[in-house]
């Protein structure tokens, strides 16, 4: 059974909540990512920040001040690095969310997006929902 570990992608990028809302932004553009989780000093989950928070600043045209915590999206699905992928999986597609964080003792270690699981899939010729159980 293949589980969040498996799979994950370590090293994410992230930002706090006290980091300008230009400076998000940049890292989505700059590595072509639509979201970035948001941690505290310790790495716990506090938020993300995603394209779709972002487009909040099209409402203030002209303005690219704040903070994150302004904008980000509190309430956030993650999994720990021991559920099933298949958890993920469904919730991925349940949600209109494009990545879940996934975390160790509280802490971000890493991310799983729509896109790794369907690289994961192609790469391994995953043709059965059992092949990835």
């Amino acid at each position: 059974m293949l589980k969040a570990k498996d799979i994950m992608r370590a090293n994410v990028l992230s930002v706090t909540k006290d980091s300008p809302i230009q400076n998000a932004v940049d890292i989505l553009v700059e590595n072509g990512i639509t979201g970035l989780p948001v941690v505290d000093i310790e790495m716990k989950l506090v938020g993300i920040i995603s394209e779709k928070d972002v487009l909040k600043l099209l409402y203030n045209l002209g303005t690219n001040e704040g903070y994150v915590e302004d904008y980000m999206t509190r309430c956030v699905v993650s999994f720990d690095v021991e559920n099933n992928l298949i958890e993920i999986c469904e919730s991925l597609i349940e949600n209109g969310f494009r990545r879940v964080p996934i975390l160790s003792d509280g802490k971000l270690v890493g991310i799983i997006s729509r896109r790794d699981i369907i690289f994961y899939i192609q790469k391994h010729n995953c043709r059965e929902k059992t092949a990835i159980m």
